[in-house]
């Protein structure tokens, strides 16, 4: 499979992946999920209702190969800060490169779950008026993502672009 990959003269920084500790959070959340829909079928096929047991059945199977490539979908979360935007990428299969213009950014936002707080870790969130570009990086540690919000922030604010 080939990897979309950006043009060298587009990219001028490394990319920063997110913390490997975010594979934890995810593994727990997709076991609980994997575990209810598994709780489920098992009920439904000891009351011998085989036909309503196919559909958290399928959501079961899911859920496994979901956890089997949580690990690689993780490692393919990253960012990049360019000179006048922030590139964030993400997915195995479906990739999505979303650059995030810094004079359009209007709120920075950091937030952690009760699993990734225990781990340290936080979601940075960027907001704009365009919905179809507002960002989360997952993943972040708290030290991290409160650097990053101030930076961000403050390349906002030097780069607003008419709002």
């Amino acid at each position: 499979m080939d990897k979309l990959e950006l043009p060298a003269a587009q990219v001028s920084g490394a990319w920063r992946r997110v913390s490997p500790k975010l594979i934890v959070v995810e593994l727990i959340g997709g076991l609980v999920f994997t575990l209810i829909a598994a709780a489920a079928t098992t009920v439904l096929l000891v009351l011998h209702l085989f036909w309503p047991a196919i559909a958290p059945g399928v959501l079961t199977i899911a859920g496994i190969v979901g956890l089997a490539l949580t690990p690689r979908r993780v490692r393919a979360i990253g960012y990049q800060l360019r000179e006048d935007d922030l590139l964030f990428r993400r997915g195995i299969g479906w990739q999505r490169f979303v650059s995030v213009p810094y004079g359009r950014m209007q709120l920075v936002d950091i937030t952690r779950g009760p699993v990734a707080r225990s781990l340290g870790l936080s979601e940075l969130k960027f907001v704009t008026a365009a919905a179809s570009t507002n960002v989360t990086i997952p993943g972040l540690l708290l030290a991290d993502a409160e650097e990053l919000r101030d930076r961000l922030v403050s390349l906002a604010e030097s780069r607003r672009a008419g709002l």
